[in-house]
């Protein structure tokens, strides 16, 4: 029976990895805490096999005012948990960082590989980094220090650009045509891989994503077909697109390219349990549940 310690109880990926494990109730005891206040520093973590720590600020801000915060929450308090975890014996820690690290997407085709340096285009990527950064030298033979680097994640319940996707794809008659790539990672196939990576007792950098790229066009018109809706790809906006895409953020999210190079992603045991049209049909089946 392995004791984890899952910081970020209302974190989306703090939920759905607890529900996760949750299932094999004989393999795993899960306990999910929130780190806003300062009552988890009395909290014993001696009892626990493994600390993952998703707590963070997730959502890119470009307000000048939120900077200190960023690296108050997504630095501090991450290296103050993990030296904690360590100093209380913990075996493992593991952290949420992100693609973010990298930088924004880019118009032209982008592949990152593992000669990639980091270049962190704002505070929230800064300041994942600088955590990842405080939390590498606390590793040693008796404490495992993993980093996950994970492209945009989506699934039921998800933020971000994927439910504005969504949206759209049930409700727009045509969508822009656009020839781009992304990395992109389904809840499920992280969750499967953070309970691999625990029962290997794994340290280092992973990069976790999909097996297949995503072209933004065709996952919308993927979400569509499964609500029964058609939706017509257009080439027409192709020109203004690509114009403002450098210029304008959200589009530059949604049709921009970034990959990693696909060998970066591979693991000992497969974590891939859904591929891309699957996970869009569980995301929005389950979506309609609710």
């Amino acid at each position: 029976m392995k004791e984890i310690l899952i910081t970020g109880a209302n974190s989306y990926i703090g939920r759905s990895l607890a529900k996760w494990l949750e299932d094999s109730p004989d393999r795993y005891s899960v306990k999910a805490i929130s780190v806003r206040d300062d009552a988890w520093k009395e909290k014993d973590f001696s009892v626990y096999d493994v600390v993952f720590h998703a707590a963070g600020i997730a959502h890119v801000s470009t307000d000048p005012k939120m900077e200190d915060n960023y690296y108050k929450v997504n630095r501090d308090l991450t290296i103050e948990i993990a030296e904690k975890a360590k100093n209380e014996g913990v075996n493992q820690f593991i952290f949420m960082s992100s693609i973010i690290v990298y930088g924004d997407s880019t118009s032209d085709k982008r592949v990152i590989d593992k000669n990639t340096v980091p270049t962190p285009s704002n505070f929230y990527g800064n300041s994942k980094l600088k955590a990842e950064e405080g939390i590498k030298p606390l590793e040693n033979d008796d404490f495992k220090v993993a980093i996950l680097r994970p492209p945009m994640i989506y699934g039921k319940g998800s933020k971000g650009n994927y439910p504005k996707l969504a949206k759209a794809a049930r409700k727009l008659p045509v969508f822009p045509d656009i020839d781009n790539e992304r990395s992109m990672l389904h809840i499920d196939n992280l969750c499967e891989l953070i309970r691999l990576m625990m029962e290997n007792e794994e340290s280092g950098l992973f990069f976790p994503q999909n097996s297949d790229y995503v072209k933004t066009s065709e996952m919308v018109k993927l979400i569509a077909d499964v609500h029964g809706k058609k939706i017509r790809l257009t080439k027409i906006f192709n020109p203004i697109l690509k114009l403002t895409g450098t210029k304008i953020g959200v589009i530059n999210k949604v049709f921009g390219n970034m990959v990693y190079e696909k060998s970066m992603s591979e693991y000992k045991e497969g974590y891939r349990i859904r591929d891309l049209r699957e996970s869009i049909a569980a995301t929005e089946l389950e979506r309609e549940k609710v």
